[in-house]
């Protein structure tokens, strides 16, 4: 019987060449990895598996039953890819789009000029389509402008008194 303790122990002293090597030899395939504490425990777990039976069949089928059900990916999506939006699944097709999301209700139309007084200053902030123009520097959120004028961490929308409308504001006639 193999003692799994003494064998990771050492595993734990290897090189990860001879990481590389073992992993080989417990999994039958090379690995892309280089990283040492990912081998030591990949090796260590198949290891135990082995040893000790790993997963009983009932769980394994339906580790495979839940894995068919699931979109998986191999890799994340990058930053640079629009979000994909799922057109129908029953042909399985998919269309990327950007989404876009709707302007808060509390700002007002961009051109507008949003005014505050803090510490004995007025700020001016003026409401840009996409952004907010601060002394010439323009900003992506009002939270950005309320930390670059007070250094500290502000809810834009509370720092210029900006509240959510009341339904009978936003009810149409």
């Amino acid at each position: 019987m193999l003692n799994v303790g003494q064998k990771v122990s050492e595993l734990r002293r290897m090189t990860v060449g001879e990481l590389r090597r073992e992993y080989a030899e417990v999994f039958g395939e090379q690995t892309r990895s280089y990283h040492k504490e990912f081998l030591v425990r990949r090796i260590a777990w198949r290891i135990q598996a082995n040893a000790e039976g790993g997963l009983p069949e009932r769980a394994r089928q339906r580790a495979l039953e839940i894995a068919n059900d699931a979109d998986l990916r191999t890799r994340a999506p990058g930053r640079a890819n629009p979000p994909c939006i799922p057109m129908s699944s029953a042909t399985g097709r998919v269309v990327t789009a950007r989404i876009e999301v709707p302007a808060d209700a509390r700002l007002p139309m961009p051109g507008a000029l949003l005014t505050r007084e803090y510490r004995g200053r007025t700020i001016r902030v003026r409401v840009l389509p996409k952004g907010f123009d601060h002394e010439g520097t323009v900003y992506r959120s009002l939270s950005a402008v309320a930390h670059a004028v007070t250094g500290a961490h502000w809810n834009g929308y509370l720092f210029f008194g900006l509240e959510a409308p009341t339904k009978s504001s936003t009810e149409k006639p």
